[in-house]
């Protein structure tokens, strides 16, 4: 249950009220009694006995929905109409819709979009394959794919569970980098299948977006559609994670005086975002790093490193970190660290164990909706703190690397994205906050701030441009 009302749960109660004074209050009243946040009070009509309202309530969670209706039941002459859950109304229908860029209202029209005038266009592009990227939705336009097996917490809950997340992603990349995307969900958990299905659609998009897809899987799939095709391909979960965390502790770095290459990591959680984070941050000048997974430190030494049951997420962190073999649990091997990075669950570490770090430490809990350590609990031992959340500072939200990674990529027609360009990303969303800005609190941009998107794509788009790996564009205006 949410310790405090929120959005998500928010409902819309239509009630009959009679013209009496005192009536409405008594609703309010009974609604916040019942520890309901009351938004909004409308009227919808109104009549010589009584009234029609509309009261916007945000709840703690479904059973505390049912509470407040319940309350608002009890006050007497008030008589409930309608409830209305407002997220899932906000579903109805789906989030997204097509729309035309050309209007079509004439003969004419018809004639230059479709037929004939739109076989002039095909031949164009039959002639040279990268007109598409002039002459068609390709130049701007990314497919969110997903096959529904590690969706948000929810895990494995199929593609048709999976599509309203990834109509959500669809949104995010619209909103905030003008990017079009479509929800694609699989209803496939074979990896070859998957890579097959997004190289058979590919020649419609500019990019592939893969999400939610589970670890080990994830990394093949993507590593083999990176090699196969000839458009960027970013598995988010991983990178966007990675990215964003890099671009937290550069200004955790700067706001504190600290070099990044001195730091000691210690971190929870060690799949598909723990791998890829602890790259990026390697790539960065981060040398000592110890992974913990459910069963304490990894390293090369273990049994199960040993006798080839490790899988190969872990495998990999247990060759390239923990040199030491240091053994124990996260707390435990919190003992002389500068950053705990949580990629896990609830209650991974104690704040006593904060106690074991460095001084004034980076904590990064990112487990959503709780985290490894709470905010309130972990303040006394801790520097600089970061969590998942939306409703604490310093929110480590993949939003912020994503929708400005493609931006950047599309308008420079790439071709992949190296991981020069990821570090582009994180030091794009760095340099958001200026130094006038930087504080404890604030080591992140907010996901609302409209520079974000911008920042990364150029950032990106210059790295792409210096690497080579991008196309020529098509610069003829007026011919074929």
């Amino acid at each position: 249950m949410a310790t405090t009302p929120s959005a998500q749960f928010s409902l819309t109660l239509r009630v009959e009220l009679p013209r009496k004074p005192g009536t409405l209050s008594r609703v309010t009243s009974a609604i916040s009694d019942a520890g309901g946040v009351v938004n909004a009070v409308d009227a919808v009509e109104g009549g010589a006995d009584g009234t029609l309202r509309e009261i916007t309530v945000d709840c703690m969670s479904p059973e505390h929905r049912g509470q407040v209706i319940t309350a608002v039941q009890r006050v007497r002459q008030a008589r409930l109409i309608e409830t209305t859950d407002r997220t899932f109304d906000l579903h109805r229908g789906g989030k997204l819709h097509t729309g035309l860029n050309s209007p079509l209202k004439t003969r004419d029209d018809l004639s230059m979009a479709y037929t004939p005038g739109v076989a002039r266009v095909c031949t164009a592009i039959k002639a040279k394959r990268e007109k598409a990227f002039k002459y068609t939705i390709k130049s701007n336009t990314v497919a969110v794919v997903s096959d529904g097996t590690a969706v948000l917490g929810l895990g494995d809950i199929g593609p048709e569970a999976a599509m309203p997340v990834m109509e959500g992603k669809a949104m995010l990349f619209k909103e905030f980098a003008n990017v079009d995307a479509f929800p694609i969900c699989l209803d496939t958990k074979d990896a070859d299948e998957i890579v097959r299905a997004v190289r058979l659609m590919a020649p419609g998009f500019g990019g592939i977006n893969l999400e939610d897809i589970s670890s080990p899987r994830c990394f093949e799939i993507e590593d083999r559609l990176v090699e196969e095709l000839d458009i960027p391909v970013f598995h988010d979960d991983q990178h966007g994670t990675a990215i964003v965390v890099l671009a937290a502790l550069l200004n955790a770095c700067r706001l504190t005086g600290r070099r990044i290459e001195e730091l000691k990591v210690v971190m929870a959680g060690a799949g598909a975002a723990g791998v890829a984070v602890v790259k990026i941050l390697m790539s960065s000048g981060v040398s000592s790093i110890v992974a913990c997974d459910r069963t304490g430190a990894i390293h090369a030494g273990r049994p199960d490193y040993d006798d080839g049951s490790m899988n190969v997420p872990k495998t990999w962190l247990a060759e390239h970190t923990n040199a030491e073999r240091r053994v124990g649990s996260p707390g435990e091997v919190l003992e002389g660290a500068d950053l705990f990075l949580g990629l896990s669950g609830p209650g991974i570490i104690t704040p006593r164990d904060l106690g074991r770090m460095n001084a004034e430490p980076f904590v990064f809990a990112m487990a959503n909706p709780t985290p490894e350590v709470s905010p309130e609990e972990a303040a006394p031992y801790v520097s600089v703190m970061a969590t998942g959340r939306s409703d604490y500072p310093n929110q480590i939200n993949n939003v912020l690397a994503f929708p400005g990674i493609f931006r950047g990529a599309l308008d420079v027609r790439a071709r992949t994205i190296t991981e020069e360009m990821k570090l582009a990303a994180a030091h794009g969303i760095a340099s958001v906050v200026g130094e006038d800005e930087l504080s404890e609190d604030y080591i992140v941009p907010s996901v609302f701030n409209r520079g974000v998107s911008h920042a990364v794509a150029t950032a990106v788009a210059q790295e792409a441009e210096r690497a080579g790996v991008t196309r020529e564009p098509e610069h003829a205006a007026t011919t074929a």
